[in-house]
């Protein structure tokens, strides 16, 4: 089944287990009668509700440009995945592809993006936090922070194995560079 038909079968899926479960009187609590002055209960069990509260988040990559933090599954596998990315200011990526669709939540700050093979980064439009995106697969694409701008968190969720692919000026494909021996 395709990744979309896929989604939207578990949003589908969502949407009628909250309506069922405000059928059974589940999504109605009194949890209104509690407000964030009133000191936190018990920290949750881990076997039922796993969690990583944000102190604990390990960014992987390099930490002045993009970084990323994998939610679950693995791009380069088989399968859905999810990573939270924070691409921090200055830093983006050139014109490129990927293989599959892939869709975007913009958490917090602006990442910046562009549909064009021709790099210019004064360009780039801003999608600002709560902007939703869907990379669409082999549309040539490049996205970023701009300078003097907070880090920008994104949501991104996909089918892997994912390929991105860097084009030229054309939107051909650009040969990998040869990595040098040691």
């Amino acid at each position: 089944m395709h990744f979309t038909a896929k989604l939207c079968l578990g949003i589908a899926a969502l949407g009628c287990g909250i309506a069922l479960a405000h059928a059974q009187g589940i999504g109605t609590t009194e949890i209104g009668k509690a407000s964030v002055a009133d000191p936190s209960g018990p920290v949750p069990d881990p076997s039922h509700i796993p969690f990583t509260p944000p102190d604990n988040i390990k960014w992987e990559g390099n930490p002045a440009a993009e970084q990323h933090f994998t939610l679950f599954g693995d791009p380069s596998k088989p399968g859905m995945y999810a990573q939270l990315l924070k691409w921090n200011p200055g830093s983006g990526t050139r014109p490129h592809i990927h293989d599959q669709d892939r869709y975007v939540y913009v958490i917090s700050g602006t990442w910046w993006v562009a549909t064009s093979a021709h790099y210019d980064p004064k360009l780039s439009y801003p999608m600002p936090a709560g902007s939703f995106l869907k990379d669409v697969a082999n549309m040539v694409h490049w996205d970023g922070v701009r300078a003097g701008a907070q880090p920008a968190i994104l949501e991104l969720v996909g089918m892997g194995p994912v390929k991105t692919v860097l084009v030229d000026e054309n939107g051909k494909p650009v040969p990998p560079t040869p990595r040098p021996v040691q």
